[in-house]
């Protein structure tokens, strides 16, 4: 099952909102994130951190912050090959429809997981006297921007259910296919028909990457996964001669 490129009647019904949105939007958001990194790093690399507030309070803070990594890392990983890997790749072995059941059933246990931890963190950063006045806005912005879209993701798994023939998962993949290869027309006309759920998550992510370089999400891209293929390190003690 393949789904059509958007016909020509659909291109030009297309408002001037969904053109912006699904179709500009993203370019914007992409290319300040690229700058806005790149400067950072340039002028306040010591601020390229997520100003650990476990120093202030450690209780429930391991859990928290396992359980949304874990969760936050799953989901980011299944949207990325979910939504960039084209159909035909892996049309042989799993069909569109199965394909978005295993990505309700994988993604909707990693969200919880996710939305368990981003609770415990948001209650220590709000609640938390000590927490909450040595936190930035943006710390603040950042986790409450997470939970709004955390929830609309969450949503659209019941939105989902009722359509398991994988067609508004396609539509949503070529959206993100038409953006890569430069296609923004296409990409907002596939959108037009998609639920409201699905358009406000969408959108909501565009905006998250856009801040991206601004708040303390810039540590993704400077996470140390070189640690787990470092080599080992033969610890001795000293003794005395």
């Amino acid at each position: 099952m393949n789904i059509a490129d958007p016909s020509v009647q659909s291109l030009a019904n297309l408002n001037w909102l969904q053109i912006f949105t699904f179709g500009i939007y993203p370019y914007i958001a992409l290319v300040v994130a690229i700058v806005g990194t790149w400067v950072r790093f340039d002028l306040s690399q010591y601020s390229w951190k997520t100003g650990s507030s476990q120093m202030l309070r450690s209780k429930n803070m391991r859990w928290a912050s396992n359980l949304f990594h874990v969760g936050i890392i799953v989901v980011l990983l299944g949207h990325l090959v979910g939504m960039l890997t084209p159909h035909f790749i892996y049309e042989p072995f799993i069909s569109a429809g199965h394909k978005q059941i295993m990505a309700v059933v994988v993604g909707g246990v990693a969200g919880v997981f996710c939305w368990i931890g981003l609770v415990m963190l948001l209650w220590r950063r709000f609640t938390d006297d000590r927490i909450s006045h040595t936190s930035s806005f943006s710390d603040k912005l950042v986790l409450v921007l997470l939970f709004i879209q955390l929830n609309l993701g969450l949503m659209s798994i019941f939105t989902s259910m009722h359509h398991l023939d994988g067609l508004t998962m396609l539509n949503l993949a070529g959206w993100a296919q038409d953006i890569t290869i430069l296609r923004p027309w296409h990409a907002a006309a596939r959108i037009e028909q998609t639920d409201l759920i699905y358009q406000l998550h969408m959108a909501l992510g565009i905006t998250l990457i856009l801040i991206f370089p601004f708040t303390r999400l810039i540590h993704i891209i400077s996470a140390p996964i070189w640690y787990f293929g470092r080599r080992y390190q033969i610890v001795r003690q000293k003794t005395s001669q």
